[in-house]
């Protein structure tokens, strides 16, 4: 099968709005055809969803979930468009599973935009480390593939949702977001554990 180009990726974006891991996922799917990813992408839901991106979100609930007889707590809020949809019950479930989804996943960190540079280069410096005297060529890509499994690990975004693994966080929101017809944003969390940073 032939590699998709960054060219290709970036085209299929740029003509349907559609997330860069979406596009190049449904390039791959299509055999690098662009009109067959689009229809794969609008059969998806993705661009739906995508174009509701740029909607505000004012509306929305703080909640809360304790887990393991108080010894876990998460407190997040999620914003959406209307209050109307901010008291449906789907949307609440959808809060409901990401709280309990950070109590069991514990990310650092809500996308990979907010985590510090110093960190970033740290474990870019690491990655290279562990593959010291491999061509230069060769150790970016490895550096890259460990970097992609950071963001997995770290941003609630990118980590696979621990009630259906083929899911990320991302796609299940966008999931709801074609379901309810609102853009959809999880603006803050946090996450604490009893005896934690003592």
């Amino acid at each position: 099968m032939a590699e998709i180009s960054a060219k290709l990726v970036m085209t299929l974006r740029e003509k349907t709005n559609a997330g860069m891991m979406e596009c190049k996922k449904a390039l791959t799917e299509a055999g690098g055809d662009l009109e067959k990813a689009e229809t794969i992408l609008r059969k998806s839901g993705t661009i739906k969803a995508e174009k509701k991106a740029d909607r505000q979100t004012k509306e929305g609930i703080i909640a809360s979930y304790i887990h393991m007889a108080g010894r876990i707590g998460v407190l997040i809020e999620v914003n959406c468009e209307t209050d109307f949809v901010a008291r449906n019950e789907n949307f609440q479930a959808l809060v409901k599973d990401i709280s309990l989804h950070i109590a069991a996943a514990n990310p650092r960190y809500l996308q990979r935009e907010d985590i510090p540079a110093d960190l970033i280069a740290k474990e870019r410096e690491i990655g290279a480390e562990l593959v010291k005297g491999k061509p230069a060529n060769i150790v970016d890509k490895i550096v890259d593939g460990k970097m992609e499994k950071f963001y997995a690990d770290n941003c609630l975004l990118e980590q696979a949702f621990i009630k259906d693994p083929d899911l990320t966080i991302a796609n299940l929101i966008k999931g709801k977001i074609t379901e309810l017809g609102e853009n959809l944003v999880v603006r803050r969390f946090v996450r604490y554990a009893v005896g934690e940073d003592i």
